[in-house]
């Protein structure tokens, strides 16, 4: 015979063959990740920030409009810092037996006024971490910051005193004199140090061990600081069209375009 057999029978089955374990689709896991796609907003908010029409996440808040893609933040926000608190096991039975899944809580912040707190459960740790960190970048809010005394060089503590409640646990932010540093548990501490709140006294009551809605009533006290109206923002701020209505004409003409 001219040619040799190659491995069982002729067919190539061998560890050196055509179909053998050597080029069994290699690399073929690597090529597909989502950060090498290119952007492509499915909202209103997110085409008119893809344009270029929005300029700040100010912006945003000022009218308050729904964040439905996390690209939005990080297109505004590109200091943001992730930082994983907690990962923890949960359980539910069934009819198999328990079925356990793991539930990440990841606080992200920019250490200058923007922080946010997302949580997440999936089958995989990695799966919930990286579905917390967007759950977080969703909720990203404005943190207002103020001044002990004298309003002197920048904003350094909480405007003012500040309450946040989830389930048993109260976190309670009070102003301290410029040096205080932060007086807090590990928890909010650290909340407070993504948010850019330099000192500040913290009560806490109910069940802090429960590291979950601690850090849930550190997020709910520091969302209070805009919540509260103070002399300085009694100015009447005149009605502008909404971006919506501004960039109407734009948003049909790129509604069209995606559609085609």
């Amino acid at each position: 015979m001219a040619d040799a057999p190659r491995g069982r029978g002729g067919f190539g089955r061998g560890r050196g063959g055509d179909r053998g374990r050597g080029g069994r689709g290699r690399g073929r896991r690597g090529g597909r990740k989502d950060e090498e796609k290119e952007w492509q907003p499915v909202t209103k908010l997110g085409r008119l920030v893809k344009d270029g029409k929005i300029k700040s996440m100010e912006e945003i808040y000022l009218f308050s409009l729904p964040i439905k893609e996390y690209q939005v933040v990080d297109a505004f926000l590109p200091g943001l810092k992730d930082e994983v608190m907690k990962i923890m096991p949960v359980q539910k039975q069934t009819q198999a037996g328990q079925r356990t899944r793991f539930k990440a809580f990841v606080a992200i912040g920019d250490f200058d006024g923007h922080v946010g707190l997302g949580v997440k459960c999936a089958k995989e740790v990695a799966t919930a971490i990286r579905g917390a960190i967007i759950a977080a970048k969703l909720s990203v809010i404005p943190v207002r910051r103020g001044y002990w005394g004298s309003a002197l060089n920048e904003p350094h503590t909480v405007p003012n005193k500040v309450s946040g409640k989830a389930g048993s646990v109260m976190c309670r932010l009070i102003p301290a004199p410029r040096g205080t540093g932060l007086v807090a548990a590990p928890a909010s501490k650290r909340m407070l140090q993504l948010a850019g709140i330099q000192d500040c006294y913290t009560q806490s009551k109910g069940s802090t061990c429960t590291m979950g809605n601690f850090l849930k009533a550190s997020f709910s006290a520091i969302t209070k600081t805009y919540g509260f109206l103070t002399p300085d923002l009694w100015r009447e701020i005149p009605v502008s069209k909404t971006p919506y209505e501004e960039f109407s004409a734009h948003l049909h003409l790129t509604a069209k375009k995606t559609a085609v």
